[in-house]
């Protein structure tokens, strides 16, 4: 089986050109211009598109039992939502209970992706308690092909680890090459808050932002910096939203902390009015940390622009509005978090970032892609417009105009938090290893075609 994208604009990171990329089987094996393919080659007119390498989203939840309920979306349809919307590799949050085995954990998400996902898929192992077991455990799974870690410093008593476990987690990830990533928020700060907003009667969605500030956010990254410069080992903040945690993250960078940076297309491009919308509409945008002052987003904006916060992710975490987010109609603490934005991600990224002049192409390549695939040992097969990467490419109409709507969405929820949102620029043809995918907004894959993505720590 053989495919050709024939006079495509070609963007990578640092190099942009037009040409035809020829693909046999599921890898590059030539790119130059006029090539001519056998008989029975699929053959792909991308005349005034532009060509990316697959995206990649390093932070989503498919499954995800979480607050008493389970996220919305399967493999069958959140990785069918990731291709529809240009993103081709998903690395998923493995996120046990501190009362879970570790492997069977592990063992568990796996059979929710191996012959369902659509996509190629990874995952990073959550570890939510440390001890002689849970690390012999840890090793294992290290050695089935996992190169990261996630750690909780908020979610007390559910996910969070203390500081001897934190400890320990780092010392054990320095010794086998594995990078860290970490929700960063003090969760003494948010637990003493949430008791005492809900006890003024303060109970509304609005509220949720008030019990985790910036500066409880901060505190997180300063924190897990102190531990990361006493261990020396590789770390990546996930989902930071503002300024604050960003200074701190900077602050050690300087120092010699091995940091990397993700914030979401969420904090890019909303702000917490949303959160605070009456009638509990502001429930459809709780997720933690909270959407920030609008005031971040220049911020976060010109970081990705200047290299500071290194990808932009989703957190993709789908809850319905009409029966889920209302469990914490009368209490805040209740709604589940999440605001699902898988779909859109690159869509968003390229409308309200490349197209204001935010940020440039090659920019957008490697904050949605090249960059995830070199963090997390994914690099050159994927991430990568080259011979012998894995043929996982984006035709990408920058003339195209839309509309967002859950009406319309393949992401299995109950609404759109960009309901309405216009959209200039989508993805025309997505591959995956050689096979379209998606096309013109439609799914036309096969279902359970996607891998699991075994990575070699490197992070030494």
């Amino acid at each position: 089986m053989s495919l050709l994208i024939k006079n495509g604009e070609i963007i990578t990171t640092d190099s942009r050109y037009v040409a035809d990329i020829y693909c046999e089987g599921e890898t590059i094996t030539k790119i130059d211009k006029n090539i001519s393919a056998p008989a029975g080659t699929e053959i792909i007119d991308a005349a005034g598109k532009y060509v990316f390498p697959g995206f990649i989203d390093p932070h989503v939840h498919i499954y995800l039992p979480f607050m008493g309920t389970f996220s919305k979306d399967t493999y069958q349809t959140g990785s069918k939502a990731a291709l529809v919307g240009g993103t081709t590799t998903l690395i998923e949050m493995c996120c046990p209970s501190r009362a879970d085995d570790a492997l069977a954990s592990f063992d568990l998400w796996m059979s929710q992706a191996e012959g369902k996902s659509a996509c190629d898929f990874t995952f990073h192992m959550g570890v939510t308690k440390f001890n002689d077991t849970t690390e012999a455990q840890l090793r294992e799974i290290v050695a089935r092909g996992i190169s990261s870690f996630k750690i909780f410093l908020a979610y007390k008593g559910a996910f969070g680890i203390d500081d001897t476990e934190l400890y320990r987690t780092l010392k054990l990830a320095k010794e086998l090459g594995v990078v860290v990533t970490a929700h960063c928020e003090n969760e003494t700060l948010v637990s003493e808050r949430c008791k005492e907003l809900l006890a003024a009667g303060k109970t509304d969605p609005g509220q949720h932002h008030e019990s985790r500030p910036p500066i409880v956010e901060a505190e997180g990254v300063h924190h897990l910096m102190t531990f990361a410069e006493l261990t020396g080992a590789a770390t990546y903040i996930v989902h930071l939203s503002c300024v604050e945690a960003l200074k701190e993250a900077i602050a050690a960078r300087q120092r010699g902390v091995r940091v990397g940076i993700e914030t979401l297309i969420q904090y890019l491009v909303l702000d917490k009015t949303y959160a605070e919308k009456p009638n509990f509409e502001g429930a459809k945008y709780v997720m933690s940390p909270p959407l920030r002052d609008v005031r971040n987003q220049s911020i976060l904006w010109n970081g990705l622009r200047d290299g500071l916060i290194q990808t932009v992710a989703t957190d993709h975490a789908p809850f319905d509005f009409e029966k889920q987010k209302p469990m914490g109609k009368d209490d805040f603490t209740k709604i589940p978090n999440g605001i699902p934005s898988l779909e859109e991600r690159v869509n968003l990224l390229y409308t309200y970032g490349v197209k204001t002049g935010k940020i440039d192409l090659h920019t957008f390549v490697n904050v949605g892609s090249t960059a995830v695939a070199k963090q997390f040992d994914l690099f050159p097969r994927k991430g990568s417009i080259q011979l012998g990467a894995d043929a996982d490419l984006v035709v990408f109409d920058p003339n195209y105009h839309g509309t967002i709507s859950a009406k319309t969405q393949a992401m299995n929820v109950d609404y759109s938090a960009f309901e309405g949102w216009k959209l200039e620029g989508r993805a025309s043809v997505v591959t995956v290893r050689g096979q379209i995918a998606a096309q013109n907004g439609r799914f036309c894959g096969a279902t359970g075609r996607g891998q699991f993505l075994k990575r070699k720590p490197s992070h030494f």
